[in-house]
């Protein structure tokens, strides 16, 4: 019961903020922040629990839905997706509790975020494929109404674009699955992995689709393609990309923190609970193209965030080539099935760059939410200079978050890009080679941020900005500690996915 709790706990919340005609925005924010605590409560509490059993479930919830199509309701934790669940609540949280200091929110607002942080445990958390189609399309409802209803002048235009190119992913990913249920009868992802396992998913679709005049090897590709296509814009892979900046920009800040905190994760998580797991045997076919389009993504983010000038679209181009180092490694994992000490360094890698990146780029976005806050609304290179004499400790703490960006060893960004890239060296050298320059291109935009911003002369517009106050204060301190101690101790992340990543490299048959 503990996890139905946690799936419905964030839904209750908002029917209660819907339903509550009067409440004052500071009043709606309060009850939003407090609410969103439980989650996080639960999410702990469920991590306490670590006498696991042999296949790692912390948690689990299955009911039937419509027994005779095969379709049922199935919600498991393990250790992997309890990382993602503590950075949804996390995120979650920080998010709503930024809404209320830049002066945002109300019932509406907070309801929505509310919605969106229950679908996304439902992602997390769903083993079937219909609950979790069902969570993840159900996160761009309350996503496209934030962008659209508070974001900046451009918001009509960016959440249209967003809704419009996330959908048809999604239309791409529900023909492939449902290929797979004419074939083999299930879109149990458990159930799937196994039979991929026992190469039993080719001769299948083969038989179901001998019509078409296609080897089933090609219709397993085919699908395996559908599937990532839907991933890929979520992720975002270029060149499904499009959508990112212009949502990233035009939404709202806490909103913003979001879209590249949790969101964009969506699409990481897919690729290692679908894609790797149930198309091993067709990915190293296509793995050529997908790891072209994960090196481009990695090189097309650093480079486009170093000719922006405006200080959102910089992070948001710099979450592109974060998360195409995601990509790069799930596909450097799928294309040679051999090393399996290379395999656990690119997986667990990803995973961790995933939880990293989600607490680092949120902090960011925060730190640039304020700087618009203090400034009028300004948020370009040249409005901004010398912050530090008149703001140490907001530059300071700033700092150690686009330190931790660009890979600062001993912060916490540094150990899932060094594992990553182990990994991906041992198995794929080229990618790893060109996506140095990837590395490189990010610090050059991240010091050169630093230098505009915080040093030089004072800038006019500055001269009066006072410095973090107390609430300001208490809600960096925890976010830069989650960026700190992972980077000094990254075991406390770990020993929650070295178990799961053996599980995995044991599905796919990879051998020492």
């Amino acid at each position: 019961m503990l996890l139905l709790s946690l799936l419905l706990f964030p839904l209750l919340g908002a029917v209660v903020l819907g339903t509550w005609s009067g409440m004052s925005k500071a009043c709606a924010n309060r009850i939003a922040i407090l609410w969103a605590l439980v989650p996080l409560v639960l999410v702990v509490v469920m991590g306490t629990h670590r006498a696991l059993p042999a296949d790692g479930i912390l948690a689990n919830w299955q009911s039937m839905w419509l027994p005779d199509a095969g379709i049922f309701l199935r919600f498991a934790v393990d250790g992997t997706s309890w990382l993602f669940l503590l950075l949804t609540s996390l995120v979650t949280l920080f998010a709503l509790a930024a809404t209320a200091k830049l002066g945002l929110g109300g019932r509406a607002y907070c309801a929505l975020v509310l919605v969106l942080e229950g679908m996304l445990f439902g992602v997390f958390t769903a083993r079937h494929f219909i609950p979790w189609f069902l969570c993840w399309e159900m996160t761009l409802i309350p996503s496209y109404l934030l962008i659209r209803l508070w974001g900046g002048p451009g918001a009509p235009r960016a959440a249209l674009r967003f809704f419009i190119m996330t959908l048809g992913g999604s239309v791409f990913m529900l023909l492939g699955f449902l290929a797979l249920q004419l074939s083999v009868g299930t879109m149990d992802f458990s159930q799937l992995a196994e039979l991929a396992s026992n190469k039993e998913l080719v001769p299948m679709l083969a038989k179901t689709f001998a019509s078409t005049g296609y080897t089933g090897q090609f219709l397993l590709g085919a699908v395996a393609v559908c599937v990532f296509l839907g991933l890929a814009v979520k992720l975002p892979v270029f060149p499904f990309h499009a959508w990112l900046p212009a949502a990233y920009a035009e939404a709202p800040t806490p909103v913003t923190m979001l879209l590249t905190g949790l969101l964009s994760k969506m699409g990481v998580y897919g690729l290692l609970r679908i894609l790797l797991p149930i198309f091993p045997e067709v990915l190293p076919a296509l793995a050529p193209t997908l790891m072209l389009l994960a090196v481009v993504t990695v090189l097309l983010g650093a480079v486009a965030a170093l000719a922006q000038r405006d200080l959102k679209r910089i992070l948001a181009y710099s979450s592109v080539n974060h998360l195409g180092y995601c990509a790069m490694a799930v596909v450097a994992a799928a294309a040679v099935q051999t090393d399996r000490s290379a395999h656990a360094a690119a997986i667990s890698g990803t995973i961790l760059q995933a939880f990293n990146h989600g607490i680092i780029a949120s902090t960011i976005f925060f730190c640039i939410g304020l700087m618009e806050q203090r400034s009028g609304g300004a948020r370009n290179l040249a409005d901004f200079g010398g912050l530090r004499a008149r703001a140490p400790i907001f530059c300071g703490l700033m700092g150690i978050a686009l330190f931790a960006s660009l890979g600062l060893p001993g912060l916490s960004g540094f150990v899932g890009e060094f594992l990553m890239f182990t990994g991906v060296f041992a198995l794929v050298p080229w990618a790893a080679a060109v996506a140095v320059i990837g590395l490189l291109l990010t610090a050059v935009f991240f010091l050169r941020l630093v230098r505009l911003v915080f040093h030089g002369p004072l800038h006019p517009a500055c001269a009066k900005w006072p410095d973090l106050t107390t609430g300001e204060r208490w809600l960096l301190g925890p976010a830069i500690a989650l960026i700190i101690i992972p980077g000094l101790w990254p075991q406390v992340l770990l020993h929650c996915l070295n178990a799961d990543t053996v599980r995995l490299l044991d599905l796919l048959h990879i051998l020492s």
